[in-house]
C-alpha cells in the first residue's frame, strides 16, 4: 500500500513489492496471483471497511445523521491517507471487472448519504434540487480534506469538521425547525 500510494501503481513492480516486504519475487506469488489482484484487494478491503464503519441510526433525525456522517467521513479519511489516495487515484488501473465491483461498493457508500438527504427532504428539514448531485458534491468536498489538511496547522481537525458541517448545511439547504 505504501509503495502504491507513494510511487503509483504503474511505477511499482512485483519485484519491488517483494523486496519491500522481504521475500523473493517468486514467493510473493504464494500470497497474490498478480499486481492487479493486490490493487483490487487493497481497494476492496478499504471500501468494505468504510461501509462497515459508517455510524448512524436510520431512525434518528436526518440532520443528526447528516452531521454524524460529515464528522465520520472526514475523520475516517484523515486517518487512512494511503488507502484513500489509492482508492481514488488508482481506479484507472483496475480491470473493467474489478472496477465494476469497486464502483458498486462506492455507490453503496454514496447511497448512505443520499438516503440521509432524501429523509431530510421528506421531513422538510432540508432542500436540494437533486439529492444525487448533492451527494456527489458533499462526498467530494469532504474527501478533499484528506488531501490538504495537516496536523499542527492553523485549525484542528475538529475545527475543520465544524466549518465543513456549516458548509454542508448550506449546500443541502438546511432549514430551521
Amino acid at each position: 500500500m505504501k509503495l502504491f500510494a507513494r510511487e503509483g501503481y504503474a511505477a511499482v513492480s512485483m519485484r519491488r513489492i517483494a523486496a519491500e516486504v522481504g521475500v523473493q519475487a517468486g514467493a510473493l506469488y504464494n500470497y497474490t496471483p498478480d499486481k492487479q489482484s493486490l490493487l483490487f484487494t487493497l481497494m476492496h478491503d478499504h471500501m468494505q471497511a468504510l461501509l462497515a464503519a459508517v455510524p448512524g441510526d436510520p431512525k434518528a433525525d436526518p440532520l443528526a445523521r447528516l452531521e454524524t456522517f460529515v464528522a465520520f467521513h472526514i475523520r475516517y479519511h484523515h486517518d487512512r491517507p494511503d488507502e484513500v489516495f489509492i482508492s481514488y487515484m488508482e481506479l484507472r488501473n483496475l480491470t473493467p471487472e474489478n472496477f465494476a465491483v469497486i464502483e458498486d461498493l462506492r455507490r453503496r457508500y454514496e447511497d448512505v448519504l443520499e438516503s440521509i438527504l432524501r429523509d431530510g427532504m421528506a421531513a422538510g428539514r432540508l432542500h436540494t434540487p437533486d439529492t444525487k448531485i448533492a451527494t456527489l458534491a458533499v462526498i467530494a468536498m469532504l474527501t478533499g480534506v484528506s488531501t490538504w489538511f495537516r496536523e499542527g496547522g492553523r485549525l484542528s481537525l475538529e475545527d475543520i469538521t465544524a466549518r465543513y458541517w456549516d458548509m454542508v448545511r448550506g449546500a443541502v439547504g438546511v432549514r430551521a425547525q
